[in-house]
C-alpha cells in the first residue's frame, strides 16, 4: 500500500483517539486501586508478604502497626486481596486517577493492635483466689 493512500484514509476516517476526560468503558472484573478497611484488619501482614511489587509496606510495634500502600508501585495483580482472610482489602472496579507527583496517591494507616482472640477448647487459668495446693511426692497424704 502506498504511504500517501494510507495517510489519506486516516485523514478521511477522522480522529480515533479519545480526548483526556473520556475513557473507554471498564470491563467487568477489572482490578483497580487496593482499598483498606482498618476496622477489619488484624495486623497479620500476609498482604505484605503476598505483594510481589512491594507496594504494601507494614511495620509493627508492641502496641500498634502501620500499614501503607503505594499505587505507583502496584501491579494490580490482586494477590494481596486474595490472601486477606478478614477481607480488609478490596480492589476498586474503576481505573486509578491520573497523578503527576510521585507518592501523591500513597496512603498510610497507623492502628492499635487488637488483643488475640481466645483459642477454642483452651481452659482459662483459675482466678488467683481459687488456687489450691497440689500434692507432690514428698507431701504426706
Amino acid at each position: 500500500m502506498n504511504i500517501l493512500t494510507m495517510m489519506w484514509r486516516n485523514v478521511r476516517r477522522g480522529a480515533m483517539t479519545l480526548r483526556f476526560p473520556a475513557r473507554p468503558p471498564v470491563p467487568s472484573g477489572f482490578r483497580g486501586l487496593v482499598r483498606f478497611d482498618p476496622a477489619l484488619c488484624t495486623g497479620c501482614a500476609v498482604c505484605r508478604f503476598r505483594c510481589t511489587a512491594r507496594a504494601i509496606a507494614f511495620s509493627s510495634a508492641k502496641t500498634e502497626f502501620t500499614w501503607s500502600y503505594d499505587p505507583g508501585q502496584c501491579t494490580f495483580c490482586g494477590r494481596c486481596v486474595e490472601g486477606c482472610k478478614t477481607h480488609a482489602l478490596s480492589q476498586e472496579p474503576s481505573c486509578p486517577p491520573v497523578y503527576l507527583t510521585i507518592g501523591n496517591l500513597k496512603t498510610s494507616y497507623t492502628l492499635a493492635r487488637k488483643p488475640p482472640a481466645p483459642k477454642n477448647g483452651a481452659a482459662a487459668p483459675p482466678p488467683a483466689g481459687d488456687r489450691t495446693k497440689q500434692p507432690t511426692k514428698g507431701d504426706a497424704q
